[in-house]
């Protein structure tokens, strides 16, 4: 499976932030927050679509999970923190409830069993569901049957769907974690971004998807930033890179970026900058987190931000 290049399509990187979602802080102003992954889910609650950002974090000694639902306009949000701790096995099982817009909203959680593959987030064997008005409005995790017998609820008429994932992960040389490309498909894909920036050899990097290097960057001085189209599946992948800051920022003090976003790139009209309403960051100018439940994200809108920091 070969890339395919575009070597004179100039992009800036899509900002995350651009989507009116207040993300997980930077993490290395808060040495306390190791890893963290943010999922931002649009579904149906209290008679709008909403945004739901469920962010994961862990420590050495703590992981947590955050839920927060963004009001409509993001003029309003609430937040349900729940911490695991590793000595207290209840903690692990559990409701919480709070109060949006006048109405009930449970959040019931069962990480008894949980696998976790090294990150924040489990890969099975659990289940956190949302629950509002006797439905479930959003479930993680593979025991549904569980979460449904435990709720007591229906299911949503309207599936959650997930709009875009952001990772903050540390390593050395490597980094690794797992997504899917098509939120239709149960399967994942196993994601790896390998550099060398010392040694005899001019700083190189690979991206690979399920152990099949994919994009291969030699002079990575000169080519720090990027944006190739990939096939995953005879599905195109577009695969957006900064590493900059691994270059020439101070070791250990910036991130290299990474976007996966499934679909092929569409091709526009050069703008001059002088229409209204234009965004350099190539998101939508009117995305305020508010959406409407007719007109859902397919997915081409998915987008995986990878923010990897290297520990020297």
């Amino acid at each position: 499976m070969m890339p395919v290049h575009h070597p004179f399509r100039i992009q800036s990187l899509p900002d995350p932030h651009s989507t009116g979602d207040k993300l997980t802080e930077d993490p290395m102003a808060n040495k306390a927050a190791q890893c963290t992954v943010t999922c931002v889910y649009e579904t149906k609650l209290i008679g709008a679509c909403r945004r739901v950002i469920v962010v994961w974090s862990k420590n050495l000694i703590n992981l947590s999970l955050s839920i927060t639902v963004n009001s409509p306009g993001n003029e309003n949000q609430c937040t349900c923190k729940i911490d695991f701790k590793p000595w207290h096995f209840w903690s692990k099982k559990g409701l919480k409830s709070f109060e949006l817009e006048g109405k009930r909203v449970d959040v019931f959680w069962d990480l008894r069993s949980a696998k976790f593959p090294g990150g924040p987030e489990p890969s099975a064997d659990y289940y956190v569901a949302l629950v509002s008005d006797e439905e479930v409005v959003l479930l993680l995790g593979d025991l549904k049957k569980k979460a449904y017998k435990r709720t007591k609820s229906r299911p949503s008429l309207i599936d959650a769907t997930l709009v875009y994932k952001k990772e903050n992960i540390f390593g050395k040389k490597c980094f690794s974690t797992r997504a899917k490309f098509d939120q239709n498909n149960k399967r994942e894909h196993d994601i790896v971004v390998e550099n060398s920036l010392t040694g005899p050899r001019d700083p190189e990097m690979w991206i690979s998807v399920d152990g099949i290097v994919l994009i291969h960057v030699t002079n990575l001085q000169w080519k720090f930033r990027g944006n190739e189209t990939v096939m995953v599946n005879k599905t195109p992948v577009q695969v957006f890179w900064d590493v900059h800051d691994w270059l020439f920022g101070i070791p250990g003090s910036g991130h290299g970026m990474f976007i996966f976003r499934p679909g092929a790139p569409e091709y526009k009209p050069v703008n001059d900058g002088s229409s209204a309403g234009g965004s350099e960051t190539g998101e939508s100018s009117n995305d305020n987190g508010y959406l409407s439940c007719e007109s859902r994200p397919t997915t081409a809108d998915f987008s995986l931000f990878l923010y990897l920091w290297k520990i020297e």
